[in-house]
C-alpha cells in the first residue's frame, strides 16, 4: 500500500488501533475480522464514531452472511474475502456507488457453509461469547471451538 502512495500505520489489536485512529483518523481503513482479542466489527464501530468519514473496508477469510450485514451495519464501506489483491483493495477505497451488476450465484449453499453461516449468526446473537452459542446450538463448547478453528467448504 505504501508503494501506491498510502501512508501505512499497523496496529496488532482493536485497542492499538482506537489509540492510533484517536490521534490521527484516518481517511482510509482496512480491518480484518479476526484480531486478537475483540473481533475487528468492535474495531469497525470505533473508528466510525471516531471519525464517520473513515472508509472502513473489512477483510475476512472465512466471510459469512451474518457478519457481512453485521459489517455493513456498524459503517464498514465493502466487505471483502481473502485471498485478495491490492487491486481490489484499492477499487473498494475508491468506489462508493454500490455495484448493482454483481450476478447472483443460483446454486445453493453446501451444508457445511449453511452450518457455518448458522453458527456465525448464533455467535454474533451471543455477541462472541463462544460458552453461549453452544449452549443455544446445543453442543459442547469444545465442539464449536473446533468447527470456529476450520474454514467452511465454500465449493
Amino acid at each position: 500500500m505504501e508503494s501506491r502512495g498510502f501512508a501505512v500505520r499497523v496496529a496488532h489489536d482493536v485497542e492499538q488501533a482506537v489509540w492510533m485512529a484517536q490521534e490521527d483518523p484516518p481517511e482510509f481503513a482496512l480491518v480484518d475480522l479476526n484480531m486478537p482479542g475483540v473481533s475487528g466489527l468492535a474495531l469497525v464501530q470505533r473508528l466510525k464514531q471516531i471519525d464517520d468519514k473513515t472508509c472502513v473496508v473489512v477483510l475476512t477469510g472465512y466471510a459469512s452472511i451474518a457478519t457481512a450485514i453485521e459489517a455493513i451495519k456498524l459503517g464498514a464501506t465493502h466487505y471483502l474475502t481473502k485471498p485478495l489483491r491490492t487491486e481490489e483493495i484499492l477499487a473498494a477505497f475508491n468506489r462508493v456507488e454500490p455495484k448493482v451488476n454483481v450476478p447472483i450465484n443460483e446454486d445453493p449453499m453446501r451444508i457445511s457453509q449453511l452450518e457455518w453461516e448458522h453458527i456465525q449468526k448464533t455467535l454474533l446473537e451471543h455477541k462472541g461469547n463462544v460458552s453461549a452459542t453452544a449452549k443455544a446450538l446445543g453442543m459442547h463448547r469444545r465442539t464449536l471451538q473446533r468447527r470456529l478453528s476450520k474454514r467452511p467448504a465454500t465449493t
